[in-house]
């Protein structure tokens, strides 16, 4: 399942390695869904209350564990791409060494702020021990995230989408059966739902590791590799951690803007909530092709193919470019009737404040579909500090639009903030990505005249 992205038609491979990351993304939406109504069901309000409260510091933490395993496999794409088999290994090694590491920090920064973090959101009191109890579970499960998303990221990085997606969906059905027996025939309540997904997770990473032992002897590394030098470890890092905090920025913006999305009473709230569901699910196709660019564009650049870089973006960008407009006129023709899904008939104001909100968004997807691309292209190409910047920059516009646009426009400023985030990240990423095209198209050029 292995596959050398550096060879073959680039629109083909990225198309093909995309695919498998759009059904893995859907179905992971679709899970929570299902999540959500389990615990609503068996329950009830209060329960499906705590998490939501913790759902924000969830991702908050979990955010960064993708972005951070995401960013260290980077480096292990590269080399593949410049079929070095001993520093495939050793990057793998350094994987392995940094995810433990960060693993153990994150756990007990997770379990040392639980409380005090909800106490600080105003979570109300009725539901506050319950949300204590489900975060702690999962800040103590961290491991678990950590080994699944580290062994799946390594499977990616060496151009297989679709080993990550069986065990994805196997991880989402045992979720769901887990969740059920936890809850509905042990009776442990909150606590249930919380270890579900923890072993969920464990038993994926666990099926993950043993796939790579059986089935991918180049990521196979010796008990002295672990013994990383600093020059390896801070090459990982570099791009890992910068990910990883881009995710955690993200969970802040949005953080910021729930505090006056709630001032606007629960009409506002419910609208936002259900076209977000909607709109999640209409954005994972977009982050998909952003996540093929990453593989697609560390291997080339370890190869050496600075060319096939170029093409492959411009590629990438018709395609995923193509489906966000697609995507978007369909939201705003079909938005009444998939809101009123949610909140069922006799809503109408919720329809149309949600109706707003994808009207808003969905004008505005090609410009998170340029943003998505443009985004992982620089961390295909072991740049962070620019994808840090423009992460800065959509937290800043996310929290202008809750501190000044909501207070001046209403519900409208805070449709508007996704917009406001996504053109604030994209001009400094857009910049950035084609003045490094520039320099990689010089390479090519002095690559052609040594080859005269």
């Amino acid at each position: 399942m292995v596959k050398d992205l550096t060879t073959g038609s680039p629109a083909k491979l990225i198309l093909m390695f995309t695919l498998p990351l759009i059904v893995g993304n859907i179905f992971q939406q679709l899970y929570l869904l299902s999540d959500t109504l389990i615990v609503g069901r068996f329950l009830g309000v209060r329960a499906l209350a705590a998490i939501g409260c913790s759902g924000c510091l969830m991702f908050l933490m979990i955010g960064f564990v993708i972005g951070f395993t995401g960013g260290l496999t980077i480096c292990t794409g590269q080399r593949f791409g410049a079929k070095d088999m001993e520093g495939m290994r050793k990057s793998a090694a350094a994987c392995t060494v940094l995810s433990l590491t960060i693993t153990i920090i994150a756990t007990i920064i997770g379990l040392f702020i639980a409380r005090p973090m909800l106490m600080f959101l105003q979570t109300p009191a009725e539901v506050l021990d319950m949300a204590t109890v489900f975060l702690s579970i999962i800040f103590l499960g961290i491991f678990a995230t950590m080994l699944f998303n580290t062994s799946s990221n390594l499977i990616r990085a060496l151009g297989d989408s679709k080993t990550p997606l069986y065990f994805l969906i196997l991880g989402c059905v045992l979720n769901i059966i887990l969740e059920i027996t936890f809850i509905g025939v042990f009776n442990w309540g909150i606590a249930g739902a919380g270890f579900a997904t923890v072993l969920a997770q464990f038993i994926n990473g666990s099926g993950c590791v043993i796939y790579i032992k059986k089935k991918i002897p180049e990521l196979h590394f010796k008990w002295s590799d672990l013994k990383i030098s600093r020059q390896v470890a801070w090459q990982h890092l570099r791009v890992g951690l910068p990910m990883g905090f881009q995710s955690s920025i993200i969970a802040i913006g949005a953080i910021i803007l729930q505090v006056p999305l709630n001032n606007l009473g629960e009409i506002a709230v419910a609208a936002y909530a259900a076209a977000q569901k909607i709109d999640m699910i209409a954005m994972m196709p977009l982050m998909s092709f952003g996540m093929a660019m990453a593989a697609y564009t560390a291997q080339n650049y370890g190869a050496g193919k600075f060319d096939r870089i170029k093409s492959g973006v411009n590629k990438c960008i018709l395609m995923s470019g193509g489906f966000s407009i697609f995507i978007g006129i369909f939201n705003i023709l079909m938005g009444p009737e998939m809101i009123e899904i949610f909140v069922g008939e006799g809503q109408q104001q919720v329809v149309d404040y949600g109706h707003i909100y994808l009207i808003v968004n969905g004008s505005c997807y090609l410009i998170l579909s340029l943003l998505f691309i443009y985004r992982f292209t620089l961390q295909g190409l072991g740049q962070s500090l620019i994808p840090t910047f423009a992460g800065i920059m959509e937290l800043i516009m996310r929290a202008m639009a809750g501190l000044f646009l909501v207070g001046q426009f209403g519900y409208i400023g805070a449709c508007w903030a996704n917009p406001m985030a996504w053109i604030g990240s994209c001009v400094p990423l857009m910049i950035t990505f084609y003045i490094t095209r520039k320099s990689l198209l010089k390479k090519v050029a002095l690559q052609n005249i040594a080859k005269i």
